[in-house]
């Protein structure tokens, strides 16, 4: 009765629209902090993806909201329940799959040239979709070519993007785009008829590891370094001297030889140091 409750006065709060000043604290504070531009024609958007937020905890207009965010105690805790919200979650199995290709065709047998263990990272790895590709088309070109050892660090700032890419659960339809051989392969249907949801196999998730990672910061705690890196659409959200920023943080993070592919509507322009184009969107470091 009491949860009951709770539900109906969430959904009977009413939110006022943001103000300019609200608006203007708030897309300052999420550029400096995460690095995506909120500029004033995404004002709509930052309104609707926080009202969730507002009406949750029952704070009627967002000048409350941003007291909470930036005066007390619990603001640090509703800081990452706002940047969750904001944070754009999109992503497919096999998007731009010429990157896989590439990655099976030319940079697996260029790197096992020298070594025979291999480090991979998905730099915004949303719920998951693309590590476990990643990691789909190693297991692709071991069977070919021969054992590899790997894995695949997978990072986002988002902890219920990364709770979902734990869980390794889709529903059917996201892997309507996925070849016959790769669904047997790699996934596994509920046991229950009446869900239509599948799973990725065990073997594969014991090859990808998850971890919060914002890009914006200057640490971001790795210990290794990298062969293989996307960091695939998220530029795209960033102001240039932030994305010139991001670049050179992941660059540091990956070894000689390494490569590092990008998001098809994604430039290095002007930001290309220790970096060769090696294909589209896709470049090798020095």
């Amino acid at each position: 009765m009491k949860r009951h409750q709770r539900m109906k006065q969430v959904l009977e709060t009413t939110v006022r629209k943001i103000g300019d000043k609200e608006f203007n604290k708030l897309s300052r504070f999420i550029e400096q902090e995460v690095g995506i531009k909120l500029p004033p024609v995404k004002r709509t958007l930052l309104e609707s993806r926080l009202q969730k937020r507002l009406k949750t905890l029952q704070i009627p207009d967002f000048g409350q909201y941003c007291d909470l965010v930036f005066t007390t105690d619990e603001g640090a805790l509703e800081i990452v329940e706002m940047i969750d919200a904001i944070t754009t979650n999109k992503t497919d199995f096999m998007r731009e799959s010429a990157h896989f290709e590439f990655m099976v065709h030319t940079a697996l047998p260029e790197l096992t040239k020298s070594r025979r263990e291999l480090n991979l990272w998905s730099a915004a790895c949303s719920s998951g979709q693309e590590p476990y590709n990643m990691a789909m088309f190693v297991e692709e070109f071991i069977e070919k070519a021969g054992m590899v050892n790997y894995n695949v660090a997978a990072t986002d700032i988002s902890k219920s993007s990364l709770e979902k890419a734990r869980r390794a659960v889709y529903d059917m339809k996201d892997i309507d785009i996925v070849s016959n051989g790769f669904k047997k392969k790699y996934f596994l249907k509920s046991r229950d008829a009446k869900k239509t949801e599948v799973r990725i196999k065990a073997d594969l998730r014991k090859k990808v590891y998850f971890r919060p990672i914002n890009l914006m910061k200057d640490d971001y705690g790795l210990n290794k370094k990298f062969d293989i890196v996307f960091c695939r659409n998220v530029l795209i959200y960033f102001n240039k001297e932030n994305q010139a920023d991001v670049i050179r943080r992941i660059v540091s993070h990956m070894n000689s030889g390494g490569y590092l592919f990008l998001g098809h509507s994604e430039s290095l322009a002007g930001m290309r140091k220790n970096l060769v184009s090696v294909g589209t969107s896709v470049y090798r470091k020095e």
